[in-house]
Parts: structure tokens; C-alpha cells; sequence
């Protein structure tokens, strides 16, 4: 059937993030489906999972942000029955796993079969993806270099995840990053969020509590290698992860941090994304 939804080899491709209340994950992530269409040759709609339908469209240049179930639903309705998901997630956590999986299920009892392909996330285990280490080398160097310091230790920071197959991502990165620095470079992790008890030791330790342990070796250097895609709750401006940062800093005065910029910041996402798509579309 015809659509008046632009489409991709008989597709409708979106890139689909988690969602965040705040404007600029929206707006960045537009920016990102902007390019991945350059770069790719196919329209691409930015899409959310949740949480960006609270943004008043007058701060999303009045335009509302799609949520998922909403931006498909519609698509049926007009008559298309053929969709890809270029999910924006480094690794395949619950959104991809469960909440996806569970809204096509409510969308066909609604209006019957229809096909939806999930690329992969940027880094697919146990293959990985070699250029989220180039990534996060070229943002710690870019982020040191102000600080003209001869000892930086690193932490990878991510949100933090109950899932092991989701910790083992950060795992990954942070050997690639590792490879990717000057021989005997620290680089440590820490997450900024974890569920209480032994049983989620795995998934690592807290931001703070990382920084307190680097603080009472003397006085460091530390560089974040932040391992998110978008600003949100945590990362960019106003996140917590500056208010955690500037708590350490004043506590210890011999501390001194740097943030490096986020990975949707960097242009080999964007070339990412386009394999991913090339991928999925590949297989179909």
C-alpha cells in the first residue's frame, strides 16, 4: 500500500533512542537521523521509546517529538506495513530486548501482521565495534589536553545497567579504549546507577565512590570517558555527573576532572549508524 510516510527500499526506518525529557537529546537526536539520511541515502525519523512526549514542542522547534507506539501505530494506520529500527543504544538492553518487542506485540493484535526489523546496537557482542574505542580515545585526548597533565587517570562512566550482557558492553569499550592510550594509562569505570546488594556487584561502582577512591591515592588528574550517546538526567549540561564532579573537586582540592564530550558528538557514530542500517537493510 502507499503512504505518504517517505520510505526506504519499501521501509520505514527509524533511529530510535531511549528518550529524555530534555529537549537537546530530541533535538540531537534529529540531528543524528538528519545525518544518518545523508549518509545513507534513505529518510530516516527520529523516533523515542519514551519520556520525550513531556517536552513542550515550543522548546523542539514546535514540533512534538514521535514516540515509538504512537509514530507506528499512525503508520499502519496510513497503510504501511514494513519498518526498521536503527536503535541509538550501545548495547542490547531492555528497550531493545523487552519494551520493543512488547509494543509490536499490542501494534499487531491491533492491526494484524506486519514486518520489524532491529538492527544492531553499536556494539554488538561478542563482535564489538572497534571504532566506539577510536571514539572514546580521540574524546579523552581532546578532553586532556586542556589540563597539560603527564599523569591522567581515566574512568568510563555509563549509566549502569541490572543486566550482565549490558555491563559487558562498558567491559568492551573500556578495553578498547585501553589499547587505544598510552601504554600504562589507568582507565578505570564506574556507573551512575546500581541496584543494591552483592548480586549486582558486577555491574560495577558508583561515580562517586570511584572518585573518592582516586582522591585519597593524592592529588590526579582524572579524565570521564562518557560513555553516553545523548545529554540527559546524567550526561551534558546541568547532568549529575557535573554535580558529582565539582562535589569531588571541592572536597579534594587536589583533584581535578574533565568531562570528555558525549559519543553522538563524534562523526564516526554517524558512520555507525549508517553500517547498521546497511546491515539490516542487507539481510532483508
Amino acid at each position: 500500500m502507499s503512504s505518504d510516510l517517505d520510505t526506504a527500499d519499501g521501509a520505514v526506518v527509524m533511529l530510535v533512542d531511549n528518550g529524555s525529557r530534555r529537549a537537546a537529546a530530541t533535538l540531537g537526536l534529529r540531528r543524528l537521523a538528519t545525518a544518518l539520511a545523508a549518509a545513507s541515502g534513505h529518510t530516516v525519523h527520529a523516533v523515542s521509546l519514551q519520556h520525550a512526549d513531556r517536552i513542550p514542542a515550543g522548546r523542539l522547534d514546535g514540533r512534538p517529538a514521535s514516540l515509538f507506539t504512537g509514530f507506528v501505530d499512525a503508520a499502519l494506520r496510513r497503510g504501511d506495513r514494513d519498518f526498521v529500527v536503527v536503535p541509538l543504544f550501545f548495547g542490547a538492553s531492555r528497550a531493545l530486548t523487552a519494551f520493543i518487542p512488547e509494543q509490536v506485540a499490542a501494534l499487531t493484535a491491533a492491526h494484524g501482521p506486519f514486518r520489524l526489523d532491529v538492527a544492531p546496537p553499536l556494539i554488538p557482542l561478542p563482535d564489538g565495534e572497534p571504532r566506539i574505542g577510536d571514539i572514546l580515545a580521540d574524546h579523552v585526548r581532546a578532553a586532556a589536553a586542556p589540563l597539560k597533565s603527564n599523569a591522567v587517570r581515566v574512568v568510563v562512566v555509563d549509566h549502569g545497567s541490572p543486566l550482565p550482557e549490558v555491563t559487558a558492553v562498558r567491559r568492551y569499550a573500556s578495553a578498547a579504549l585501553r589499547q587505544r592510550l598510552a601504554a600504562g594509562t589507568p582507565v578505570d569505570e564506574a556507573v551512575m546507577e546500581r541496584r543494591e546488594g552483592p548480586e549486582y556487584d558486577f555491574n560495577g561502582d558508583l561515580l562517586g565512590d570511584v572518585l573518592e577512591c582516586i582522591a585519597a591515592d593524592g592529588p590526579l588528574t582524572v579524565v570521564l570517558a562518557m560513555l553516553f550517546l545523548q545529554p540527559g538526567r546524567h550526561a551534558g549540561p546541568g547532568g549529575d555527573i557535573s554535580e558529582i564532579c565539582e562535589r569531588a573537586m571541592a572536597a579534594h582540592p587536589g583533584l581535578r576532572v574533565a568531562i570528555s564530550p558525549l559519543a553522538a558528538e563524534h562523526p564516526l557514530l554517524v558512520e555507525i549508524l549508517r553500517d547498521r542500517l546497511g546491515q539490516v537493510l542487507a539481510s532483508r
